[in-house]
């Protein structure tokens, strides 16, 4: 029998249906609100036949005492996953304590977080030999016949990959698995992409006591549409019927807001909680010991806090004063943050979000990010000025990705440019005989720009190499202004380099 360490669930999980070649199956989709429609129809479906053969229905997840908020959107949604469980963290009364992200950047065990930690290699490891083991025996049971998956009569090795869930499936359910059998009480989960054909949107009405719906941009196109419309469609399927919803107010769009809007009547949701700008903006926030940084993160917390609020009345929790309004969506929210919410707002930590930290081979303080989206990038960029002065080397990513990022990090007027070196990788950490004209095109696009007049830029073909290329320039700029680095452009990369610098460790 083969060994059941840590090592072996990751070689096993390995061996499911990655993320990518479930996108790829949507890539000749009609572009529509819903996407595929015969893909979609399957989703939820096949989700909720996964999660019986794992021994659970959706309502058993509620009657141990779960209960969760739902995290959706194209940026932000990792922050306020974070920043939700953070806040949490602080009343005992809410523990334990639990969240499920994704991506992961350094190890698979950030999924699955408990009290504000990756789940330990040997706990990760019995629990998924628990489900493993639970889907094997299934897949050979007299229901298998009937539910649509695949059977042991269908698999040459029942016991191998062929009878379990897609790679996020899989974690999915195993994260609901941990979380009933270590009796979390509150858990914040967030989506992977979409929110209505999602695997997390398995998850009963009676277990969510919130829903939060986060800024919105263009993503997975082939899944979730082509316009902000379709993807606010897609991502408002997370929204339950009896339980609050939450969302930033977007004046500026009002197709988007009218979507939202009629999703949550849709749906029945209680109220569509629309965070205000104008409050956000008048907010003092959290100070300048936040560990999650950057200017954006403000409407992060906003809304973090807006949602955890309402997890803890859910439970039961009886707030003071102005916090304790029933309209405290609006200014008395966060005018009236109890110091446990700023404790945990300032406390919240992610990996490859705003990580900054110090390489002692260089001296140099590396800013890593793992944004790749067009409004998350920009954000990136509005970070690193605030933390860069001009003269810094970086690590980069595409041609309109690095068009919007040096945009936003040179700001208006600036007489000189923000980077003195760019160096543009490939996200594999040893070189390999690879293509690289997508990282020479975006080291061309990057020559146009009006302010990368002297920037010096260069091409490298693996992680390794451009870590110690980065060191190399950091070493002798020691000799003047303290250099830092940025990298940035996917979490991939971020992880990658994270694990060639050495800061892999985790906190």
């Amino acid at each position: 029998m083969a060994s059941r360490t840590y090592d072996e669930a990751l070689r096993r999980l390995a061996q499911l249906q990655s993320n990518h070649a479930v996108v790829a199956a949507f890539s000749a989709a009609t572009k529509t609100p819903g996407g595929d429609p015969a893909l979609n129809a399957r989703a939820m479906p096949e989700t909720a036949a996964w999660l019986r053969r794992a021994g659970y229905a959706p309502a058993d997840l509620a009657a141990g005492g779960l209960r969760c908020v739902h995290v959706a959107g194209t940026k932000g949604k990792g922050s306020v996953t974070a920043l939700v469980a953070a806040v949490l963290a602080q009343y005992p009364a809410a523990g334990p304590v639990a969240a499920y992200t994704s991506p992961h950047v350094v190890t698979v065990r950030e999924r699955i977080m408990l009290q504000g930690h990756p789940i330990a290699p040997a706990k990760f490891a019995a629990y998924f030999f628990e489900l493993w083991d639970r889907f094997t025996a299934a897949a050979a049971s007299p229901e298998a016949a009937t539910d649509g998956l695949p059977t042991a009569r269908d698999a040459p090795d029942a016991a191998g990959p062929a009878t379990k869930p897609f790679y996020f499936r899989f974690l999915t359910i195993l994260a609901l698995h941990v979380f009933v059998r270590e009796g979390v009480r509150s858990a914040v989960v967030e989506t992977g992409i979409g929110g209505e054909y999602d695997p997390t949107n398995i998850l009963p009405p009676q277990a969510v006591t919130a829903a939060v719906v986060t800024q919105l941009g263009i993503d997975h196109v082939a899944m979730l549409g082509d316009t902000l419309e379709s993807i606010a469609w897609n991502k408002a399927g997370i929204f339950k019927a009896g339980v609050p919803a939450f969302t930033r107010r977007l004046d500026s769009n009002s197709g988007v807001m009218a979507v939202l809007r009629a999703r949550a009547a849709e749906k029945g949701a209680s109220a569509l909680v629309e965070l205000d700008d104008g409050d956000v903006a008048r907010w003092r926030g959290v100070g300048d010991g936040a560990r999650l940084q950057g200017p954006f993160q403000k409407h992060n917390m906003a809304l973090a806090a807006a949602a955890a609020r309402q997890h803890l009345v859910a439970l039961g929790r009886v707030f003071d004063g102005e916090f304790a309004r029933p309209d405290a969506g609006g200014p008395a929210l966060l005018q009236a943050l109890p110091a446990e919410f700023e404790r945990g707002l300032r406390a919240a930590t992610l990996r490859g979000r705003c990580e900054a930290f110090v390489d002692p081979d260089s001296g140099a303080e590396w800013l890593v990010d793992g944004a790749h989206t067009e409004d998350s990038l920009a954000g990136v960029g509005e970070w690193f000025a605030g933390r860069a002065a001009a003269g810094q080397p970086g690590v980069r990513p595409g041609p309109l990705l690095t068009a919007l990022l040096a945009g936003a990090a040179a700001g208006d007027g600036a007489a000189t440019p923000v980077f003195t070196h760019a160096i543009f990788t490939r996200n594999n950490e040893e070189l390999a005989d690879e293509d690289l004209a997508v990282q020479r095109r975006a080291c061309e696009a990057l020559r146009a720009l009006p302010g990368a007049t002297g920037t010096e830029t260069h091409v490298v073909g693996a992680v390794r190499p451009a870590v110690e290329l980065a060191r190399s320039i950091a070493r002798q700029a020691a000799q003047g202004t303290p250099c830092k680095v940025l990298v940035t452009g996917s979490f991939h990369l971020v992880g990658a380099v994270l694990r060639t610098v050495g800061h892999d460790v985790e906190e």
